[in-house]
This record gives structure tokens, sequence and C-alpha cells, in this order.
């Protein structure tokens, strides 16, 4: 299916590894000219020469109030305009609420969050005038409270209402925004999950992995290919109804309405 992306341009955070980097590939073969944002450089030096287009690296911390600022001008700059931008970059510590020290808590709002925000707030103009649209890569923890997962929940959470009041305003000034809540997938942190797992209970990896599934009630875990297939798809005009969107890709882990 032609989505119709050749030749569009993409910032796309969080860029350097799974799912981050699952979206560049993916939106490279389909000819969108990237920006990669992560704090790793060499990562993103790899990634970008993995993408089949060609892709920019722009390494930068989030977390600096002014660097999504840059970001989102140095990819205008370079391409003279802007018609997608994808928020991927951001992860909270998991633990027992009683024990996370506030630290955790800033750094997991100022990234997953605030970089967020501050890359919309500064993108929007340019995604008016091009009438493009935001994808926010978020997580079911946002929907379904955790008792170890205190800070991605309330991140979570928050980005999910964000999505909903860019959506609004989006309808009056043409730019869609929709966003994806991965559940467990395949990646560098799950590998992490499945070994804590396995150690706690003293079992090989394999039977962990097979058992944090069945725990999750889900059949497998997903695929990083899986999640940049449906930013793809929400970041082209074959979406063009979807506004406000929220598209659960968990192997139906969330089971409420």
């Amino acid at each position: 299916m032609d989505l119709g992306l050749q030749d569009k341009v993409a910032v796309v955070t969080g860029a350097s590894r799974g799912i981050g980097r699952a979206i560049a590939e993916t939106l490279s073969r389909e000819g969108v000219r990237l920006v990669l944002a992560a704090r790793s450089t060499d990562l993103l030096l790899e990634v970008a020469a993995a993408c089949p287009a060609g892709a920019l690296p722009f390494p930068v911390d989030l977390r600096a109030e002014a660097a999504p600022q840059a970001l989102i001008e140095f990819a205008v700059a370079r391409f003279g305009g802007l018609d997608l931008l994808v928020n991927n970059a951001g992860a909270t510590r998991r633990g027992d609420f009683l024990q996370l020290p506030e630290a955790d808590w800033a750094d997991g709002f100022a990234l997953k969050f605030f970089g967020a925000m501050r890359c919309c707030r500064a993108a929007w103009p340019h995604l008016v005038r091009s009438r493009g649209g935001i994808v926010n890569i978020i997580g079911i923890g946002g929907r379904t409270g955790s008792a170890e997962f205190a800070i991605g929940g309330a991140v979570n959470a928050a980005l999910l209402n964000l999505t909903k009041v860019l959506a609004d305003r989006g309808v009056a000034d043409g730019v869609r925004v929709n966003a994806i809540n991965p559940g467990s997938v395949e990646t560098d942190r799950l590998a992490l999950r499945i070994a804590g797992y396995a150690d706690q209970r003293g079992i090989p990896l394999g039977e962990a992995a097979a058992a944090l599934a069945r725990d999750q009630g889900i059949a497998r875990f997903g695929k990083p290919a899986e999640i940049a297939a449906a930013v793809a798809y929400l970041g082209s005009s074959r979406a063009g109804f979807c506004q406000g969107a929220i598209l659960d890709l968990d192997g139906g882990q969330t089971r409420t309405l």
C-alpha cells in the first residue's frame, strides 16, 4: 500500500534503538526525509546509516528546556518544513512507590512528558503550514495502573491527555494528533525485565519470557516493526479521519473499555 509519504519530512525522537529505530527505518523505506534525535551519537549514526533513504542525526538531550526548539529548527532549516513529529523518547523507572526518589519522578516527567510537550509546541506552527501530524508513542500503563509502574503510569496518563488536548486544537488548526500505546515489545528494556523476572524466580530466560507473557495475559510479545507500521499509517493521509485516536498495540493485554 502506498501511504503517500514520499519526500515528507519527519522528526523522530528516541530514535537510537528499539521502537524508535524501527520507526526510523520504516518511515525511511516509505521515502520520508528524517531527522533522528536521541542522546547517543554513535547509535544515532548507526541508525541513520541503516535508513534506506538516509537520515540526519541530531544528538540531543530533550530534557534540556531549549533542546526541543533547537531540534525542530534544525529539521526545518535542513528540509524547509515539517510534516510529522513522532514523540518516542523517554523511559521511566519501575519500583515501589514508597521507595522511588524525587529525582526519578522529576527525570521521568522531564524527558517523556516535557520533552514531548515542548517538541509539539515547537513543531506546531510548521505542522499547521503543512497540515501535518503528530504521533505520540506512550504506553498502556497510562490506562491501567500498576503498583510497580507509578512514575510511568502517571507520565503516560499525562501524555494521553495531552494527545486529546492537542487533537482538539488540531481540528481547528489542521493538525492531526494521535497516539499509540505499546504493550510489552521486544526491546532491550523488555530483555532486562525478563532477566530480572528470571533471577527472582530462579528459572531460565526462555521460561521466564513465556511466564511473563502469561502473567500479562498475552500470547506473545510485540515486535518493534509492528509499532512502526502503525506509526507510518497514522502519519499518512490514509489515516486522515483519525484525530485523537489512542491505539493500543498490546496483544490484548488491555481489557478495559
